[in-house]
C-alpha cells in the first residue's frame, strides 16, 4: 500500500473531552510524502496523531489491513456493482462530495472536456511512479510562516534559539540525506532575504545586530554544507548557484565581513601565490554571506587521489617513491591533502553534515598531516632568517587570513570531527538535554585507523594538535568590527572546548610537543620570536595553555606566557623592509594602522594573562620578577596596572593566614609604577590609586612608607604628598597597624616633616596649611615653614589661603603671628561699594577683632589697610561700631598694659576709620542714585537712615549729614517722588 488511513482517539483529560481525529498519510520508497490530519497541525514537524498512526504501522503491520489500491478494486465491478458504489460514496458523503460529483458528471459527459481527453484516471492509493520524485514530506507555509515570526521577534523572546532549532533540523535532514534539507533551508533563506530591516541596517549604514549577525553566518555555512553534497546531482547544483547569486545580488545582502561599506572589506578570500595584495578596497570584489557556497559550487569531489583518500584507511604510497619529494604524500608514505585550508575543512564539515562521518575522519588526518608537514618545513625556512629577523626584531611577514575566526570556522570543524569520534555514549543519553545541567562530554581515546598500527596516535590527541596549530597561527588583525570580535568570540569557543578534556599523559605529551614548537616557529607562530606589528595577540590562547602546562611543566608554561605578553600594536613604531617569504605567506604593507576595534578587550586580556601568572608564583621571587618586568615592559595602561596591583594585593593578603611578602611587593612596585605613569596625565581614578598606594606600603612596612615617603616628588604632587600621603602615615591608625617603636616613629615623622617643607617650598598655596600641621610637633620644621609661608604670601598666595593660615595660627595660639598673616591677606584684597555679601567680609570682622583684641598698635597698623581694601560703606560701618563697643587689648598679650579705656572717633586711628566709613557712604548713594528703580526706594531710604547713623558719630555730624541730604535735593530734584520721600523722613 502507498496510502494509510486511520482514526487516531486522543483520550480526555481534565480539561478537554476525548477526541478523535481522521489521519491519511501518503507515503513512497520508505519516506512519508504527505499527511493530513482533522487536527489542523500547523506545524513544520508531524502533529502527535499522524506520529501515532505511523508508529501504529510499524509496530504491527499484522493488525493492519492491506488492500489493493482503488483503482483495482473498482476494476473487478461489474455496471451495477459501480452505480452502487458510486450513489452509496455520495450519500456517505453527500454535504462534501455532492458538488464535486455533479461537476465530474457534467464533465465526463460532455465529449470535448478535458478531463475526456486523458486515458485512465488518477489513483490516490496507487503510488507514485518509478520515475517520479519521492521526497519526504515538508508544509513549505509552515517553514515560511515560522521564519518570518521568529525573524519578526529580532532575537528577543527566545527566537534566535529557535532559528538555531531550524538550522540544527536542517543538519540532521542533510545527515539522513533527506532532500527536503536543501528545500528546507532555501524556503529559510528566502525569509531571511526577505527581513525589512535589512534595507533600514543597509540605509543607516549600521551593522546588522550582533544575534542576527551570527544566523546569517550559520546560514552561509550551511550553504556551503549544501553545495558540497559529495553526491548531489549536477543540475541540483546548477540551481542551487542560480539562487545563490541571485541572493548574492541583492543589494541587501549581508557583506562576509559584517559591513555595510562603512568600512573597507575584509581580504579573507583565499590568497594568490603572488604577493603583491592590492590594498585598494575598490578592487577587492564585494563579498557577501553567499560568496563562499558560490565558490564551493566550482569544487568537486572527482579527484581520485581525495577519492583514494576518503575511501580507504590504508591508503598510502608505493614504498619506492617516499625518497622523492612527494605532493601527494609524506615521508610516512601518509596521503596530504594540498588545499587551501578553510577550503578543505568546508569539505570535512560537508562529509559530516552529510551523514559521512568515515569519511570525514580519513580527509581530517589527511589535512593534520599536511599542516604538520608546512609546520615542519616552516621551522627550517626560519632557522636559516632567525638571525636577519631577530636583528630587526620584527617581520612583515603573517597570514593575511586568519582560521580562527575564519566565516568558515576550519580548527572548530576539525576538532568537532576529531572529538565526536572519541564520544563516550552515555546510557539513555538525550542528544538535547536542558541548557541548565548539561554535563561537559566524555572522551577516550579511539586510535587512528592507518596501515601502521603503532603509531600510537589517537583522534582525541590529534584534535588538541589541531586546536592548538590553529589558534596558533600567526595572522594579521582582521579590518572591521565584526571580523575582529569574531577572533575573539571562535578563540573563546575553541578554547571552551579545549577545557573539556581530560589532560592525560597522552594528553599532556600532545600538549607539550606543540608548545615547543609553537614557540620555536618563528614569525609563523603567533607564539615565535618575532610576529608582525598587526598580528592577533596570543593572551588568551597563552592563558589556557599556561594554566594547561603548569602542573606538568612549569618552565615551559612560564616561557610561553611571558612571550605571549606582548601586544605590539600599541609599540610606537611601524616597522619597515621586507624579508624574502616563501609563497604562501604575504607581506602585508606595514603602514596601515587599522582602527582596532576589540583594544579594550585584548588589553583586559592581557591583565588576564598577566594576573594568572602572579597568582601562580606567588611566594617565588625569581618567577615574580620576571613576571613584573614582562608587565613594565608589554602592558602601556594605566588603569590595567593598577587593576593588576590589586589584584596581586589581595592574593598576597588573605583573610585567613600570614601575608605572602614576595607578591606584596610585587603589589607595592606596580603601584608606584601606576603612580608615575598618572602624575601628569588626568585620571579621574587618581586619589583613589594614591590611597590604595599608602595602604599597601603599610602592609609592607616601615621601609616602604619611609622610602615613598623620600622619593614623594617622582610619585605624587606636593598637594598629595601632604593631604594624603604624609598625613596618612602620621595617622593613629597606621602607627598601630605597624606597631611602630619610638625610634622608627621618629623615622617616619622626621620623613613626613621633610616632606611637608619641601611641598610647602614647592607649591605653598596648597600644601602650607598641610606642611605647618605635620611639623606642629618639631620647633625647628615649625618655624622653617612659618618663614615659608610668610616669604611666599608677598607673591604666590590668595587672601583665602592667607586668612585661613592665619586663623590656624591663632587657634595654635600664636595671635601675633595669625595678625601678620591677616595683615599680609588684607593687602591682597579689595571689597568694592556694592559687594556687601562676599565671602571674605567674615575674614576681615575676624581680622579687625583680633588686632582690637591685641591693642591699639596693632588696631592702627590694620585701619589704614581696612580703609585702602574695603570700599564698601556697610561692612566698614559694621567694624568701626565692633571698634568702640569694647576697650582695645582684652587679648592681655604679656609685659603689655591695658588702659581699658573705650577709644574715641575723634582720634586716631578710629578717626581715619570713620572719614573713610562716611565718604563711603557718599560714594554708594550716588552710584545707587544714578540707576534706581522706584521699586528699591524703600530700602534706599532705610541705607540713608543707616548712613545717618555713621554721621552722627563725628562731631559736627549732624550738620555734615543735612548738607548732604540738601545737596542729594539739589543734584536729584528730577527723581520728585524719591525726594519727597527723603523730605518725608530727613526733612
Amino acid at each position: 500500500g502507498f496510502h494509510l488511513s486511520g482514526t487516531v482517539t486522543e483520550p480526555a483529560t481534565a480539561t478537554e473531552p476525548e477526541m478523535t481525529y481522521k489521519v491519511a498519510i501518503s507515503f513512497d520508497r520508505c519516506k512519508i510524502t504527505s499527511v493530513t490530519c482533522g487536527c489542523g497541525n500547523k506545524d513544520i514537524f508531524y502533529c502527535a496523531h499522524v506520529v501515532a498512526l505511523s508508529l501504529y504501522r510499524i509496530r504491527k503491520p499484522d493488525q493492519v489491513k492491506l488492500r489493493l489500491p482503488i483503482s483495482e478494486t473498482l476494476f473487478q465491478m461489474n455496471r451495477d456493482q459501480l452505480q452502487k458504489f458510486v450513489q452509496y460514496l455520495i450519500t456517505a458523503h453527500h454535504t462534501e462530495v455532492l458538488p464535486t460529483a455533479q461537476k465530474l458528471a457534467d464533465e465526463i459527459l460532455s465529449s470535448n472536456s478535458e478531463i475526456n481527453q486523458v486515458h485512465g484516471a488518477p489513483d490516490p492509493t496507487a503510488g507514485a511512479s518509478i520515475d517520479d520524485e519521492n521526497c519526504w514530506h515538508l508544509d513549505e507555509e509552515q517553514v515560511r510562516e515560522q521564519v518570518k515570526l521568529f525573524l519578526s521577534q529580532g532575537g528577543y523572546y527566545g527566537s534566535g534559539k529557535q532559528l538555531n532549532s531550524m538550522f540544527a533540523k536542517v543538519r540532521e535532514m542533510l545527515r539522513m540525506r533527506d532532500s527536503n534539507g536543501a528545500r528546507m533551508l532555501t524556503l529559510i533563506t528566502e525569509q531571511f532575504m526577505a527581513d525589512p530591516r535589512l534595507s533600514l541596517w543597509r540605509q543607516q549604514g549600521t551593522g546588522i545586530t550582533e544575534k542576527c549577525r551570527q544566523l546569517w553566518d550559520e546560514l552561509g555555512a550551511l550553504w556551503v554544507c549544501v553545495v558540497l553534497n559529495p553526491h548531489c546531482k549536477l543540475e541540483e547544483k546548477s540551481c542551487w548557484l542560480r539562487q545563490l547569486r541571485k541572493w548574492g545580488e541583492m543589494d541587501v545582502c549581508p557583506l562576509e565581513d559584517g559591513n555595510y561599506g562603512n568600512e573597507l572589506p575584509n581580504i579573507t578570500n583565499a590568497l594568490t601565490q603572488s604577493s603583491s595584495h592590492s590594498q585598494d578596497s575598490l578592487a577587492r570584489p564585494r563579498r557577501t554571506v553567499f560568496t563562499r557556497a558560490i565558490e564551493g559550487c566550482d569544487l568537486h569531489w572527482q579527484d581520485s587521489h581525495l577519492q583514494r583518500i576518503i575511501s580507504s584507511d590504508f591508503y598510502i604510497s608505493p614504498s619506492y617513491q617516499r625518497e622523492g619529494e612527494s605532493l601527494l604524500f609524506n615521508s610516512q608514505g601518509q596521503p596530504l591533502w594540498l588545499e587551501h585550508v578553510p577550503t578543505a575543512c568546508a569539505r570535512v564539515d560537508a562529509l559530516r553534515s552529510h551523514g559521512y562521518p568515515r569519511e570525514a575522519l580519513r580527509l581530517t588526518v589527511a589535512i593534520i598531516n599536511t599542516l604538520r608537514l608546512q609546520q615542519q618545513r616552516q621551522l627550517e625556512i626560519y632557522k636559516h632568517q632567525k638571525k636577519e629577523l631577530l636583528q630587526r626584531g620584527a617581520t612583515t611577514i603573517t597570514n593575511l587570513e586568519g582560521w580562527v575566526g575564519h566565516p568558515l570556522n576550519p580548527i572548530g570543524c576539525l576538532f568537532l570531527t576529531l572529538t565526536e569520534a572519541c564520544r563516550l555514549e552515555e546510557e539513555n543519553c538525550l542528544e538535547i538535554s536542558d541548557a541548565g545541567d548539561s554535563k561537559p562530554p566524555v572522551y577516550q581515546h579511539v586510535p587512528v585507523a592507518t596501515s601502521s598500527q603503532d603509531s600510537g596516535e589517537s583522534y582525541l590527541s590529534l584534535a588538541l594538535e589541531v586546536a592548538l596549530m590553529g589558534m596558533g597561527q600567526q595572522r594579521v588583525m582582521p579590518e572591521g568590527l565584526y571580523a575582529q570580535d569574531k577572533v575573539c568570540r571562535n578563540e573563546e569557543q575553541i578554547i571552551a572546548r579545549l577545557q573539556d578534556l581530560e589532560l592525560d599523559p597522552v594528553l599532556v605529551q600532545t600538549l607539550r610537543k606543540q608548545c615547543v614548537l609553537l614557540l620555536e616557529g618563528g614569525p609563523f607562530s603567533g607564539l615565535g620570536e618575532v610576529i608582525h606589528r598587526e598580528s592577533v595577540p596570543m593572551h588568551t590562547f597563552a592563558k589556557y595553555l599556561f594554566s594547561a602546562l603548569l602542573p606538568h611543566d612549569a618552565d615551559l608554561a612560564y616561557k610561553l606566557a611571558l612571550r605571549a605578553m606582548r601586544l605590539p600594536v600599541l609599540e610606537t613604531t611601524a616597522p619597515s623592509g621586507d624579508v624574502t617569504h616563501p609563497h604562501h605567506l604575504v607581506s602585508v604593507v606595514p603602514s596601515r594602522y587599522p582602527r582596532w576595534f576589540t583594544l579594550g578587550h585584548l588589553e583586559s586580556q592581557q591583565c588576564e594573562l598577566a594576573s594568572t601568572m602572579l597568582t601562580a608564583a606567588k611566594g617565588d621571587m625569581l618567577r615574580l620578577r620576571t613576571v613584573l618586568e614582562a608587565i613594565q615592559k608589554n602592558i602601556h595602561s594605566s588603569s590595567l596596572i593598577f587593576k593588576l596591583a590589586q589584584d596581586a594585593f589581595k592574593i598576597a593578603t588573605p583573610a585567613d593566614s600570614n601575608s605572602d611578602t614576595t607578591l606584596l611587593n610585587v603589589a607595592l612596585e606596580l603601584g608606584l609604577q601606576v603612580m608615575r605613569m598618572t602624575l601628569s596625565t588626568l585620571n579621574w581614578r587618581r586619589r583613589e590609586m594614591v590611597r590604595w598606594l599608602v595602604t599597601c606600603a603599610t602592609e609592607v612596612g616601615v621601609r616602604a612608607l619611609v622610602s615613598i615617603l623620600q622619593s614623594w616628588y617622582s610619585l605624587f604632587t606636593p598637594t598629595e604628598a601632604t593631604s594624603i600621603v604624609a598625613a596618612t602615615v602620621m595617622s593613629h591608625n597606621t602607627i598601630l597597624r605597624l606597631s611602630l617603636d619610638y625610634p622608627q616613629r621618629e623615622e617616619l615623622a622626621s620623613c613626613a616633616r621633610t616632606l611637608a617643607l619641601q611641598c610647602a617650598m614647592k607649591d605653598p598655596q596648597n600644601c602650607a596649611l598641610s606642611a605647618l600641621t605635620l611639623c606642629e610637633k618639631d620647633h625647628i620644621a615649625f618655624e622653617t615653614a612659618y618663614q615659608i609661608v610668610i616669604d611666599a604670601a608677598s607673591t604666590g598666595m590668595t587672601y583665602t589661603q592667607l586668612f585661613t593660615i592665619a586663623r590656624y595660627m591663632e587657634h595654635r595660639g600664636y595671635p601675633l603671628r595669625a595678625f601678620k598673616l591677616a595683615s599680609l591677606a588684607m593687602t591682597h584684597l579689595n571689597l568694592a561699594y556694592n559687594q556687601d555679601t562676599h565671602p571674605a567680609i567674615n575674614d576681615v570682622l575676624w581680622a579687625c577683632a583680633l588686632s582690637h583684641s591685641l591693642g591699639k598698635n596693632e588696631l592702627a597698623a590694620i585701619i589704614p589697610l581696612v580703609v585702602k581694601s574695603v570700599h564698601c560703606a556697610t561692612v566698614l560701618s559694621d567694624i568701626l561700631r565692633r571698634c568702640t563697643m569694647t576697650a582695645p587689648g582684652l587679648a592681655g598679650i604679656p609685659g603689655r598694659r591695658n588702659s581699658g579705656k573705650l577709644m574715641s572717633t575723634d582720634k586716631a586711628p578710629l578717626r581715619q576709620l570713620l572719614d573713610a566709613t562716611i565718604s563711603a557712604y557718599i560714594n554708594t548713594t550716588h552710584s545707587r542714585l544714578t540707576h534706581i528703580s522706584p521699586r528699591h526706594y524703600g530700602e534706599f531710604i532705610e541705607f540713608l537712615s543707616k548712613a545717618r547713623e555713621t554721621f552722627l558719630l563725628a562731631q559736627d555730624g549732624h550738620i555734615q549729614f543735612a548738607q548732604f541730604i540738601d545737596n542729594l535735593k539739589q543734584i536729584y530734584k528730577g527723581k520728585k517722588k524719591l525726594m519727597l520721600l527723603v523730605r518725608e523722613r530727613f526733612g
